[in-house]
């Protein structure tokens, strides 16, 4: 990089800021709620209350200037998470503010599609232009067990309203857990083989210094057992090439399937090397990598006053600071994770 690119923060090329390692970083996920309708085992506690929304979590406003000040660093893709986005009552707000913000180029969402139903068509009418399904199970009676709350039949519908609605292609993220779900990929990689949907399977992955991590360890499945269990039953799996070095799925389709397979190994085969992600918690930090505790205030700059101006030419000084401070990786072959934070507080 020239020394002008240093200054602004800018690649040469004008795609987004560059960290430390030479990554290209313009994509930024934005965790709006750490609440969430659903009591994943491996996320978040069953006796974890649903409370209204705290006063640090910050407002439709307030993400609206982290986005302007983003996309002045030259950020493009944005995708809101959660816990669970759908719960913010002002969520198609919030999507309409980011999707109407000069240079954005892409909005998704990830969600567990219990509100889909209702939301699909007003979010897409906002700007939405994706979904990703967190989608463990489909059956109703491991759904108790491993998501424990919610129901098949209710996420079922959420993912056909969001493909109606054009929310497409679908995403479907299967987390796979030993004892409660790996013996349902190949049911859930079936899916693929009539619609043109995506079906990631993701690996368990250490978070928090809770329950939920040590599970992590003790009921870990790699993709490579997985995949195996798929060919095995369904045939050979072949590559699809892939559009961009920065995602983190390697991707596959069975035998005439219009669907994808993808895998997301972050234990097994890291993609460090390729990440493009800066996070946004919902109390207003940007979390510099999901598996280390790193993080970096923004929330007092954007309630700290002054002009839009000041405040979002504050809040991208943060964010390019927080980018160069990005770690090059993961260390959990050194059993080193986040013990901060669980998943439903950082957005995933």
């Amino acid at each position: 990089m020239t020394d002008a690119a240093l200054r602004t923060g800018r690649a040469e090329s004008g795609t987004g800021p560059v960290d430390a390692y030479g990554r290209v970083i313009d994509y930024l996920r934005i965790s709006v709620t750490d609440r969430c309708n659903l009591r994943c085992v491996y996320c978040m506690p069953l006796s974890k209350a649903d409370l209204p929304e705290s006063p640090e979590t910050l407002t439709a406003e307030e993400i609206e200037a982290v986005v302007r000040a983003a996309v002045d660093a030259g950020f493009r893709k944005f995708r809101l998470t959660g816990g669970e986005p759908t719960l913010r009552r002002d969520i198609v707000d919030i999507v309409r503010r980011v999707a109407s913000v000069p240079g954005v180029a892409d909005v998704a969402m990830t969600t567990n599609a219990v509100r889909m139903p209702e939301l699909a068509g007003p979010l897409r009418d906002a700007g939405l232009r994706r979904v990703n399904v967190h989608l463990d199970t489909l059956s109703v009676k491991t759904l108790p067990t491993l998501m424990r709350l919610g129901s098949a039949e209710r996420i079922w519908q959420g993912i056909l309203a969001a493909e109606a609605a054009g929310l497409a292609p679908v995403k479907m993220n299967v987390v796979v857990v030993r004892g409660m779900n790996e013996h349902e990929a190949v049911d859930m990689a079936r899916l693929t083989l009539d619609r043109p949907w995506h079906v990631r399977f993701i690996e368990l992955m250490p978070l928090g210094s809770s329950d939920e991590a040590r599970l992590s360890v003790t009921h870990f499945v790699s993709n490579a057992d997985t995949r195996a269990r798929i060919e095995a039953a369904l045939g050979a799996l072949a590559p699809v090439a892939r559009t961009s070095l920065s995602d983190e799925s390697e991707n596959f389709r069975l035998p005439g399937a219009p669907g994808v397979v993808g895998f997301i190994s972050p234990v097994s085969k890291p993609y460090c090397g390729g990440c493009n992600r800066m996070r946004l918690t919902a109390d207003g930090r940007f979390h510099l990598c999901l598996l280390h505790d790193d993080d970096m205030d923004v929330r007092a700059a954007l309630r700290s006053g002054g002009t839009d101006t000041s405040r979002r030419e504050r809040v991208r000084s943060i964010l390019l600071r927080a980018v160069a401070a990005k770690p090059t990786g993961h260390r959990l072959d050194a059993g080193m994770h986040t013990k901060g934070r669980r998943m439903h507080q950082i957005g995933g």
